[in-house]
């Protein structure tokens, strides 16, 4: 049987488009879009990651500068195989990472409201109050990039009781909140704090990290350059599975 340019040509056009309709359905079925209202009138646009338990408990992962929720595309689904559910957040302070548009910055531009570092601290605290309110039996632990790793820092010693640990990704003392810096809020901690960075960034990190006294902390530096912020464990990144390692392994010690 003889078949025409025309035919072949509508034949692969149409495979193209099953397998296009395909991969973008089976990639939409990692998460869930929700909008978490705040009281100031924004939006925050949210990305849920269930894990398969009913009663996983929960990482809030927060992304650094310039960025989006879209920074954690990549790795909340790696995090749902280890047995974690995973909320990222669109914060006031950001822009676009891979593709995905911040759309809580974006609001807060139209509205001239403030978006500069520590006017996100809300959005980490409206966040981990809708996760007490969601998941009330669950562990919860928060996850943080850049500047929102600091801010994660702060976030851990004013509600201790609320929050298992936190992952810090590059914190640094960008800032200073109530008349504090980071290194003071460090000091106060009360949980297991996991931290790492870039090889270069690796000094100035330490005078946050030293300043931490709870026995479950764990500093990971990597033998490569390494990569500020989270993106540290994106897979097209060299070296991302040593921080995978001692993400994993960090995990594995405080849930036991």
């Amino acid at each position: 049987m003889k078949f025409s340019a025309k035919t072949i040509l509508s034949g692969l056009i149409a495979i193209m488009i099953v397998f296009s309709v395909s991969y973008c359905s089976a990639e939409e079925t990692h998460y869930q879009t929700i909008l978490l209202e705040t009281s100031d009138g924004l939006a925050i646009k949210a990305d849920v990651y269930a894990a398969d338990q009913a009663d996983a408990p929960v990482i809030l992962l927060f992304h650094q500068a310039r960025f989006s929720r879209g920074e954690y595309r990549s790795i909340a689904p790696k995090l749902n195989e280890l047995g974690f559910t995973c909320i990222a957040i669109d914060q006031r302070s950001g822009d676009k990472v891979k593709g995905v548009k911040n759309d809580t910055y974006a609001q807060a531009t139209r509205l001239e409201m403030s978006t500069a570092y520590i006017d996100a601290y809300p959005d980490l605290e409206h966040l981990l109050n809708y996760a007490k309110k969601t998941y009330p039996n669950q562990k919860i632990i928060v996850w943080g990039s850049s500047y929102s790793a600091s801010l994660s820092l702060v976030l851990a010693t004013q509600y201790p009781d609320d929050i298992s640990a936190v992952l810090a990704f590059s914190p640094g003392t960008y800032f200073d909140i109530k008349g504090k810096s980071i290194v003071e809020f460090a000091s106060m901690i009360k949980g297991p704090v996991f931290m790492t960075c870039s090889r270069e960034e690796v000094p100035s990190r330490m005078e946050i990290f030293d300043k931490i006294t709870h026995e479950s902390k764990r500093f990971f530096t990597p033998e490569l350059e390494g990569y500020h912020g989270s993106k540290a464990l994106w897979p097209e990144n060299d070296g991302n599975e040593f921080y995978w390692g001692a993400v994993e392994s960090f995990l594995v010690d405080i849930m036991k």
